[in-house]
C-alpha cells in the first residue's frame, strides 16, 4: 500500500486571498480599533497618532518576524518570562586565598595534576578501565 505523506505542513493556509487567518485578524482588528477611536474623537487631527500606533502594531503582528518566530510568540515568551518564577541555580562562591606559601605551592601542584593530560598508548584502553573503576566504584556505593 502506498500512503500520501503531507508535506507543507508547517505553512499556514492562505485564507483571505495572500493572508492567513491569523494575519486577516490582526489588520481588521487593528482597522476596527482606529475606527473606534477616530469614532470616539470625532477628530482626525486628534485620533491621527493612535491611529497610525495601532496599525504599526496590528501590521508588525501580522507580518514582522523575529529569528523565524511570529512577534506575538516574541511577546508572549518576554511576558511569561518576566512575568514568571526564576530558578538559579549556581552561584559562585570565592576561594580562599592560601594564607602562607606552602598552601600556595600545594594548590598550585593539584591544579597542575587537574589539568596536565595524561599521556598513553591507547585512549581506548583507559576509557575502558575508567568506566569499569566507575562501575565498581558505584556498585560498591549500592551495596552498603
Amino acid at each position: 500500500m502506498r500512503f500520501q505523506v503531507p508535506q507543507f505542513i508547517e505553512v499556514e493556509d492562505k485564507i483571505f486571498g495572500p493572508l492567513t487567518l491569523k494575519q486577516f485578524i490582526y489588520l481588521a482588528g487593528g482597522g476596527g480599533l482606529s475606527f473606534l477611536i477616530y469614532a470616539m474623537l470625532n477628530s482626525l487631527f486628534l485620533s491621527i497618532l493612535p491611529i497610525i500606533i495601532i496599525l504599526a502594531i496590528s501590521a508588525s503582528m501580522a507580518f514582522y518576524k523575529l529569528n523565524n518566530k511570529p512577534l506575538i510568540s516574541v511577546i508572549e515568551n518576554a511576558f511569561k518570562f518576566y512575568v514568571g518564577n526564576k530558578l538559579y541555580i549556581w552561584k559562585k562562591e570565592p576561594k580562599p586565598r592560601p594564607q602562607n606559601q606552602q598552601e600556595a605551592t600545594k594548590d598550585a601542584k593539584n591544579f597542575a595534576s587537574i589539568m596536565v593530560p595524561k599521556i598513553s598508548d591507547s585512549k581506548l584502553k583507559d576509557l575502558t578501565w575508567s568506566l569499569d573503576i566507575k562501575e565498581s566504584v558505584y556498585s560498591n556505593k549500592n551495596q552498603k
